[in-house]
């Protein structure tokens, strides 16, 4: 089974999600999800090669992928803490996000799943504490629940070199303006990072777990300057968006404000897993003024302050 190359149109606020499962010993069957667009194809369980100095016993070893490229196999159940049945055939959903190649071990494949974001919850702190931290979303399918996996955590908590990070040596640019920027991710650790980046470069940062809440303190600043009868830049000059998001994805967000014709002068930039060279097209469908793969999180400031210099802000 390989991927199916569903295209979306850009800005629909919609996602296709793979369901897959795992059967474990107690016998229950746990479903988890992952998007579509980080899938490039779904294989039988391959022969893996150990790996020196594995840094988790959930990283069974590496095959062969594709153009012979070496890809980590990673036993999801082992990394949740989950007891999966040894079935005899399992299933490896192979993917790319973050510009890094990543396969997992699952039970089985279900099929694809095509929503709103609107249908996507938040999990509890009581769900993302017991597993580790690894779900982003909850989606209610056919009588089941559905968890969306954060798979760039697990990769980045498996691998530290593929985490977002800042250079603690890298020179940072202060023009001596103080820029108010709205900043939308789910993820509470890419938001203080991204947070104390800006911050150090003199923006003034108001965040938002959602595109829904961000588009909503937009509209607001929108309304407060039509009645007083100024730009809206007098209180906002510039957005940053992830793309995946409950509620209201990034493209979404990005295609409402460049839709307005009061808040379209904002400049918008996209910091997403999704921005790679075969998806790009989607932010620039929206509009997107800059878009950066995570974890290239050192150019997000400097690319800002362009964006604004070259409106004039």
């Amino acid at each position: 089974m390989s991927q199916t190359n569903i295209l979306l149109e850009s800005g629909t606020n919609e996602l296709e999600i793979v369901e897959f499962f795992i059967d474990e010993e107690d016998g229950y069957r746990a479903h988890y999800g992952v998007n579509v667009a980080k899938v490039l194809e779904i294989l039988r369980k391959q022969p893996v090669t150990s790996m020196p100095e594995m840094p988790n016993p959930a990283v069974m070893g590496a095959f062969k992928h594709r153009d012979n490229t070496l890809v980590a196999l990673i036993d999801l159940a082992t990394y949740l803490g989950r007891h999966r049945i040894q079935s005899a055939e399992p299933k490896v959903i192979v993917t790319e996000f973050n510009e890094v190649v990543s396969a997992f071990l699952v039970s089985g494949v279900n099929r694809i799943h095509r929503m709103s974001w609107e249908e996507v919850e938040a999990p509890s702190e009581f769900l993302q504490r017991t597993t580790q931290n690894a779900i982003t979303g909850v989606v209610r399918l056919e009588g089941r629940v559905v968890f969306l996996l954060d798979l760039e955590m697990i990769v980045a908590d498996l691998d530290s070199s593929l985490a977002i990070r800042m250079d603690p040596n890298a020179a940072v640019r202060n023009c001596g303006k103080v820029y108010t920027i709205v900043h939308a991710d789910d993820s509470g650790s890419v938001r203080n990072l991204v947070k104390t980046l800006l911050e150090a470069c003199n923006f003034k940062v108001v965040q938002f777990t959602n595109g829904r809440d961000a588009w909503e303190f937009l509209e607001r600043q929108m309304v407060r300057a039509q009645e007083e009868g100024c730009p809206v830049t007098e209180y906002v000059q510039g957005v940053i968006s992830d793309i995946e998001m409950p509620q209201m994805d990034g493209h979404n967000l990005c295609k409402r404000i460049k839709d307005s014709t009061v808040l379209r002068v904002l400049p918008v930039a996209l910091f997403s897993s999704l921005i790679t060279e075969k998806l790009e097209h989607k932010g620039q469908a929206v509009g997107a003024d800059a878009q950066f793969a995570k974890p290239d999180l050192q150019r997000l400031s400097d690319r800002m302050l362009e964006l604004l210099e070259a409106r004039g802000l």
